[in-house]
């Protein structure tokens, strides 16, 4: 489990058998020394296993299913950059959300327009099917980054969110543009209590959830 805070940036590129990670920038001291054999670390959003150590970064194995479903692929090809975040201690604070690290699908982004005080990123899902679980101040990681719906379309297929000047220098997210594709992970807590909510009731419907399907199953007023 991860938290969506990221500690480091890295480049990424093709390894044999998998992926290299080189460290780039870190922050709060965590640096490739630390890793550990076997540990999972977040790459945009992807966990992935410390395969083998390094003296600037790591190397992991990554599955045929990991690489279709996100863009480390791609990302690898040109060694682009990554955000880097270890795994959640039990002990530590919870400064995003819970983020699984098993990417959902991929992502666009539509627009990005610089504030006075913020940065405008406009979003939406390849899969419009996980709109479903966006609503206006929801969580959702986008390259591994925990970060709030500010707004959104009625079927949540499209999104955006208010950057603020740290996380914006501190990510990847500077190096975004209108077109370029990003990993996202929905929030863990939306899918469960869907899951939950429909084993509960047989004739929920097979698309997911609505309001009005809630409404008539006593669930919402």
């Amino acid at each position: 489990m991860f938290t969506g805070l990221v500690r480091a940036k890295g480049v990424i590129e093709r390894s044999s058998g998998g992926v290299r990670l080189r460290w780039q920038h870190g922050a709060g001291g965590w640096e490739p020394a630390a890793l550990e054999l076997g540990e999972s670390v977040a790459v945009d959003g992807v966990c992935l296993t410390v395969a083998e150590r390094l003296s600037d970064g790591f190397r992991a194995d990554v599955s045929e299913e990991t690489l279709g479903r996100t863009t480390l692929a791609a990302k690898a090809e040109r060694r682009g950059w990554v955000n880097l975040e270890p795994a959640l201690r039990l002990a530590d604070r919870l400064g995003g959300h819970l983020v699984s690290g098993h990417v959902d699908g991929l992502g666009q982004v539509q627009a990005i327009e610089r504030r006075a005080a913020s940065w405008h990123l406009e979003l939406s899902w390849n899969d419009p099917t996980y709109g479903r679980y966006v609503c206006e101040k929801a969580s959702v990681a986008v390259d591994g980054i925990s970060l709030t719906v500010a707004g959104c379309s009625e079927s949540g297929e499209r999104f955006w969110i208010a950057v603020i000047p740290h996380t914006w220098a501190e990510t990847t997210l500077a190096s975004l543009r209108p077109g370029t594709a990003v990993n996202l992970e929905a929030d863990l807590l939306a899918k469960y209590t869907e899951r939950l909510l429909a084993a509960r009731q047989p004739e929920a419907p097979a698309a997911g959830l609505d309001q009005r399907w809630l409404a008539e199953h006593g669930w919402t007023a």
